[in-house]
């Protein structure tokens, strides 16, 4: 008690008792009267005068002070009451930045990073088809259609809370407590403007679009935004220090209470408000976990600012994904003002379902990949070694994998969403052009982040959309069906080619390098797919699951046939066994006792 009624100080240091709940902690402390000394004077002035028993008090609970915890002249008292909060909560601060000791097992790290990720991403994709399967049926096209109006909004404004400061964050070479503090700060407040003006812009929302249930949605959504950017440099450590199997329990945690929620809303009768609360129930529980985990405390803001440097790279950033925003963002606009939610509900649920698995794979590489090359980057060989490998297998996995779901298309919408969504085969369908290119051109972006080429990949970004967008408004006039066709077609044969040759003007991967390593795995998918669709009349005799079965072993037969015949995809092929006795090799090491 006599803790509590001390200075401003006292409740801060009874937090932290609270908190870390081991005492012993507080052995690392010195001689108190340097601690309270400087306090005399103004916690006199604010009313809150310390009398010689409590002074006693902390001398015998504390003995002093930490070497490096000191109150400057001119530091607030609020200030230094939380830095030293931070301190007794964790003595070391600084071992949440620190990088070096990555380095010695970095193969390692990634190996068994890419296992546990891979793993984790493997569960939230089969419990992700499940839920959507589900949620399908008790939902209509147009809740959905709902939803993607308002996530136009959402993913716009939702990129400038970001400002790339993670990414720089996950990049940078040396950071310490200020300077991350500082970033935290900046995330905190750009998110809370957000979310003001995201409810400010609800009634502009519901006039654009003449539907007055926007306006509730658009509310619930803003309330994500604020909760996101309480975690984003939590999150950023932790990738920083390679913990992806941390981050992934957090991922799995969060997407199966929001998918509970999800659905528990939805079989009672909650309709679109069902997605809504997935969101805010997944924000929340992402958001507790990464604190949780990291203990990596923030301390109060300052009015000097040291992350100038950092702030003008995440804004090259910010950038790129403007204009990467409007490239994949704008069909469902223009679609929903102008054909309507149901039109906008088969097109994003076509484009979802085709990219979720893809997006299953993509996501978790990207994850290990960025802050192992970023390790890299002084090595040019080693580097351009290790990126070819990642892209290697990653074409091998999902250009067959695309084959197969161009090539049964209808048949997979129908067994997955049922007959109501029969009209998103074709979607489906032909937006499979652009899948069948994205996985690898999302790569290249990993080579201007690791490199630290925040102006080059602005240039990219803007050149690629300038593509899209024109795209997108050649195929409205047909309605998605032309859409769809025309942002496929041009993502596979005008924005790739863009992407591969400013990826490659600088730094150790070349372009040649892009087409030489997806050779055998394009080769083998495109003929897969041939023998897929030639052969369909004969599947049509089966059962709608045995020719789902059926196709999906003749696109894996085909595949690896034609990978056995190519001198280059043989290579592929034992490469990625060695791959594999890696991984699992790395696996047993991470269980081994």
């Amino acid at each position: 008690m006599i803790v509590a009624k001390s200075a401003k100080i006292q409740p801060f240091v009874w937090i932290s008792l609270l908190i870390s709940d081991r005492a012993d902690r507080f052995r690392h402390f010195g001689n108190v009267a340097i601690l309270l000394s400087p306090f005399q004077g103004q916690a006199t002035s604010l009313g809150h005068k310390i009398n010689d028993s409590k002074r006693q008090f902390f001398c015998i609970l504390f003995r002093g002070t930490p070497p490096d915890i000191s109150r400057s002249p001119n530091q607030p008292l609020l200030s230094f009451s939380y830095a030293l909060m931070s301190k007794i909560s964790d003595p070391n601060q600084n071992r949440h930045f620190r990088t070096d000791h990555l380095q010695a097992d970095l193969g390692g790290r990634s190996a068994r990073g890419g296992v546990v990720t891979l793993s984790a991403q493997i569960f939230k994709f089969v419990l992700g088809t499940a839920s959507t399967i589900v949620l399908a049926r008790l939902l209509t096209p147009e809740d959905y259609g709902l939803i993607g109006m308002v996530a136009i909004l959402i993913s716009f404004l939702g990129m400038f809370q970001y400002m790339g400061l993670p990414t720089a964050t996950i990049k940078w070479t040396e950071l310490d407590h200020q300077l991350v503090t500082e970033l935290f700060w900046i995330n905190v407040a750009l998110s809370t403007g957000i979310t003001v003006l995201t409810i400010g812009s609800a009634a502009v929302v519901v006039w654009f679009y003449d539907e007055p249930r926007l306006f509730g949605i658009t509310i619930g959504f803003a309330l994500t935004i604020f909760i996101t950017g309480l975690g984003i440099q939590h999150e950023a450590l932790l990738s920083r220090q390679m913990r992806f199997a941390t981050l992934a329990l957090v991922d799995v945690a969060s997407l199966v209470l929001g998918l509970v929620a999800a659905l528990s809303s939805a079989w009672y009768g909650a309709g679109f408000w069902a997605l809504v609360i997935n969101q805010v129930v997944a924000s929340l529980v992402r958001v507790s976990g990464v604190w949780i985990v990291c203990k990596w405390r923030p301390g109060l803001p300052s009015r000097r600012l040291r992350s100038r440097e950092m702030i003008s790279y995440g804004g090259q950033l910010t950038g790129f994904n403007v204009a990467q925003y409007f490239a994949r963002n704008l069909d469902n606009a223009l679609i929903g003002k102008f054909w309507g939610a149901q039109q906008l509900g088969l097109y994003a649920k076509a484009y979802q379902l085709l990219l979720l698995p893809l997006d299953q794979i993509n996501g978790p590489l990207g994850t290990v990949a960025i802050p192992a090359l970023s390790r890299l980057a002084e090595s040019p060989e080693r580097y351009r070694k290790a990126y070819l490998k990642i892209l290697e297998r990653l074409a091998m996995l999902t250009m067959p994998a695309v084959a197969f779901m161009i090539a049964t298309s209808d048949w997979l919408v129908l067994l997955l969403l049922g007959p109501q969504w029969q009209q998103t085969g074709r979607i489906f369908m032909l937006l499979g052009m652009a899948a069948f290119i994205q996985p690898i051109t999302r790569t290249c972006w990993w080579l201007f982040v690791s490199q630290g080429r925040s102006r080059d990949m602005l240039r990219a970004g803007v050149l690629s959309s300038a593509v899209s967008v024109a795209s997108i408004v050649i195929g409205l006039p047909w309605g998605a069906m032309g859409v769809a066709t025309a942002y496929g077609a041009s993502e596979l044969f005008l924005t790739a080619p863009i992407i591969f040759w400013l990826a490659a003007r600088r730094g150790p991967v070349r372009i040649g390098d892009f087409y030489k390593t997806i050779a055998p795995a394009a080769s083998s998918a495109l003929f897969a797919l041939a023998i897929v669709l030639i052969s369909r009349p004969w599947l049509q005799e089966f059962q709608l699951a045995m020719r789902i079965v059926l196709a999906f072993g003749m696109t894996t037969g085909a595949s690896f046939a034609v990978l056995a015949i190519l001198p280059a995809g043989r290579a592929a092929m034992q490469n990625s066994k060695e791959t594999l006795l890696l991984l699992i090799g790395a696996r047993k090491n991470a269980v081994a006792p």
